[in-house]
This record gives C-alpha cells, sequence and structure tokens, in this order.
C-alpha cells in the first residue's frame, strides 16, 4: 500500500505541474493573441477614420461615384466619423485659388500672342542671305557668309551647310550666282541681270 501510495503522489505531481505548465502557456497565448487583436483594431478604425475623411472630400469635389457611395454605406460605423465629416470647406477653398490661377493665367496668354507677330515679322534666311549678297561687290564663300550672317543677327543659328544649301537654291532660281576658283566654290548677286534687263529700253524708244 505504500508504494501504491508512493506511485499515485508521484503521478499527482507530475500531472500537476504539467497542467501548471499547460495553462502558464495558455495566459501567454492569450495575451499574445489579444495585444495582436487590440492592435489589429486599432488599425481598422484608422482605416475607417481615413475612409470616411476621403469620402467626404470627395463629394465636396464632385459627387461620389455609385460604386464608392455603396461601399461607404456598406463600411462599419466608426466614432471617428461624426468629427471627420464637417470637412468640406477645404475643397471651396483650393476651387478659389484655382479660379485665381486661371485669372492670373489670361495675360500671360494675351502678352504671347501680343509678342507673336514680332517673331512672324522677322526675316527669313532667304531674304537675309539676298540681301547680304546685293550689298557686296566681291564673290564669297558659304562658310564667310556664315561668319558674317552670325556676326550681324547673333540672335539666329546659322549653319554653314544651310547656307551652302540656301544659296544653291538662290543659283537654281537665277537669284544669285556660283563661281569656282579652284576647289572653293563662291556666291555673288545677279547684279549682270540688271543692265541686260535695262539695255532694251533705250532701243525700243529709237524704233
Amino acid at each position: 500500500m505504500s508504494e501504491a501510495n508512493v506511485q499515485a503522489t508521484e503521478l499527482t505531481s507530475q500531472y500537476t505541474a504539467q497542467v501548471t505548465g499547460d495553462l502558464e502557456r495558455n495566459t501567454k497565448e492569450q495575451d499574445r493573441i489579444g495585444a495582436e487583436i487590440e492592435a489589429l483594431q486599432e488599425q481598422l478604425r484608422a482605416l475607417q477614420h481615413d475612409h470616411t475623411v476621403l469620402v467626404s472630400m470627395q463629394q465636396a469635389l464632385g459627387g461620389a461615384s455609385p460604386a464608392v457611395e455603396a461601399a461607404t454605406a456598406a463600411a462599419p460605423s466608426v466614432p471617428h466619423q461624426a468629427v471627420a465629416e464637417p470637412k468640406p470647406s477645404k475643397p471651396k477653398k483650393t476651387a478659389a485659388t484655382s479660379a485665381k490661377k486661371t485669372a492670373s493665367k489670361k495675360p500671360a496668354a494675351k502678352a504671347s500672342s501680343v509678342k507673336a507677330p514680332k517673331t512672324a515679322a522677322e526675316p527669313t534666311l532667304v531674304e537675309v542671305i539676298r540681301g547680304y549678297l546685293g550689298q557686296q561687290s566681291e564673290p564669297h564663300s558659304a562658310a564667310e557668309i556664315t561668319a558674317a550672317l552670325t556676326q550681324t543677327h547673333p540672335d539666329r543659328s546659322v549653319k554653314t551647310t544651310v547656307v551652302r544649301t540656301t544659296l544653291e537654291g538662290l543659283v537654281a532660281k537665277s537669284h544669285a550666282q556660283r563661281t569656282k576658283q579652284g576647289s572653293s566654290v563662291f556666291y555673288t548677286a545677279p547684279a549682270a541681270a540688271e543692265p541686260a534687263a535695262a539695255e532694251p529700253q533705250p532701243e525700243a524708244v529709237a524704233s
């Protein structure tokens, strides 16, 4: 009987220790899960608060879509909604400021439209080159003409290749003459064409 009592007490102590350990683990697990639930609930309340603020701003800006209205109707109510709803005054300020911005942009648009004719009145590169050739008594190469135009018109981006192409176009239309000296090409104004056109006039009067 004494041995049976000893075994019984040992089993009782083992079970007691096991139950005590299980209770401690259970209590710690409950505390951990409870803390997680509280954190999740806090996140949920924050999200719901942000949701109500965004919905109120959207309604003030122009009305919510049916999908958004259905989502807001299905969303659970939160105590923070009563504080978040009276915020439609901010979009009104933004609308007023946007109206001021649009009004301030109108004079700039008018000013740009007034400046437009000035740029349109500038002479073309063809006119500039013809005028330069008409003022010169000696032939000049395309590089020399480019350098001269760059000095007289610093606001223009003049390139030698563009000037040479323009000069060749003037030669094709008899608005300029091209002469070669070795491997170099020079251009002059068609000054010889003017006396030829003026010579027949005395003959017509004599006849």
